[in-house]
Order: C-alpha cells, then structure tokens, then sequence
C-alpha cells in the first residue's frame, strides 16, 4: 500500500499530466494506459488516485474491465484548479 505522500504524488502527477496533454481541453483525454507508462506507477495506485480524483470533480473516468481506467479526462472544475496553480506559480 502506498503512503499518504505516494497518493497525494500521484494524484499531483495525473493532474499534471492531463493538464499539459490535453492543453486544459475538456474534450481531449489519456488513456489510462498512457498514464502508466509515463508516470511508473502501478495499475492499483492509478485506479484508486483516479477514484480519488473523480470523487473530488477533477476528473472523468470511463473505466475498462478489472477497475483499470481506459480514458481519463479533466472536468471543468479540473481545468480551473490547474489554470490556478499555473497563475500561482508563473
């Protein structure tokens, strides 16, 4: 089981992730298998930080067979949270 700070790195690093592949679009995603692959982290870690993040509103998740997400999107809410955190930090 990962510690508290694996998940909140994890859910900072699929946030990032779809922010700058998706460029803030609602209408673009990433395949969960993507996400995978560029972030290393494992298929378990991924479905519950994506659980964690669509119970919060900042993501959309169609999910696969065996709790695997198969496309990841940010919500509106998602975008705006991102938006902020680039104003913030320049």
């Amino acid at each position: 089981m990962a510690s508290l700070a694996d998940r909140k790195a994890y859910r900072e690093k699929i946030m990032r992730a779809l922010y700058e592949a998706t460029e803030g679009n609602r209408l673009l995603g990433v395949t969960g298998a993507k996400l995978l692959q560029e972030l290393a982290i494992s298929e378990e870690d991924l479905a519950a930080a994506c659980a964690y993040l669509m119970g919060e509103d900042l993501i959309t998740v169609d999910w696969a067979s065996g709790n695997t997400p198969d496309m990841v999107t940010l919500t509106h809410q998602g975008i705006r949270r991102m938006e902020a955190e680039e104003e913030a930090h320049g």
